[in-house]
């Protein structure tokens, strides 16, 4: 006999309240767990009680913003493999940048569809804590990366490693030595269903690059990356 899977839980923080109740209304529909907060100071507050499987965050906020809300919530180990998804009326490419190197899953620009919302958070939720294939651990050299347990380290020292960054290392080191170009990786690491630009595996990298030797991420100008198992 098999156990029903708990619903999962969604915290949704946004300083509109008609945006809090057009969320609470369309996600309670679907029994999702929910909790809300006005602000980025409550939001970290009512998290480190209600440890939301996925947040549901605005930028632009009082008191404290979504995005410095997600740097802070990133930096405490509970929340590592939290899902982040912003939710904004902003569309620039640099806050959209910004989100994303504070730890942020997906970026969604208001207004918002909620049947097509309903479905990207299903997704993203679905593929939390998916099936794996049977490499769950993964040496080379002095970088380990142990996928069961969401652990990279290197030389022994633990490395700090949001949810797609974690991911992306752990998608190129399955196949060293072989090229991917950004749509590569884009759709095995955040899913066709899931729309981010480019840029945002440039910037992961960047922000892999900062943690680990330069030399296991190896760029090929014009085609894309790949993972060395060559430390030159």
């Amino acid at each position: 006999m098999s156990l029903a899977k708990s619903p999962s839980k969604i915290l949704l923080v946004d300083d509109d309240p008609d945006i809090l109740e057009l969320l609470e209304y369309n996600l309670a529909k679907e029994n999702f767990i929910l909790a809300k907060a006005s602000d980025g100071r409550e939001a970290l507050e009512i998290a480190k009680e209600f440890k939301p499987n996925l947040v549901i965050l605005d930028v632009m906020m009082p008191v404290m913003d979504g995005i410095e809300t997600a740097r802070q919530m990133k930096l405490l180990p509970e929340f590592k493999n939290t899902i982040i998804l912003f939710l904004t009326a902003r569309g620039e490419e640099y806050t959209e940048i910004a989100a994303f190197e504070a730890g942020g899953t997906d970026y969604v620009v208001k207004p918002i569809k909620p049947r097509a919302l309903v479905s990207r958070i299903k997704s993203m939720l679905s593929r939390e804590g998916g099936p794996e294939d049977n490499q769950d651990v993964i040496q080379i050299g002095d970088l380990v990366i142990n996928r069961t347990q969401y652990l990279a380290t290197f030389q022994g020292r633990n490395l700090i490693l949001p949810k797609k960054e974690f991911e992306l290392l752990s998608f190129l080191a399955k196949h060293p030595n072989k090229v991917f170009n950004r749509d590569e990786l884009l759709e095995n690491v955040w899913g066709s269903d899931v729309y981010v630009v480019e840029r945002t595996v440039d910037v992961h990298i960047r922000k892999l690059r900062e943690k680990i030797p330069e030399y296991y991420i190896k760029t090929l100008k014009g085609v894309g990356y790949l993972f060395s198992i060559d430390p030159v």
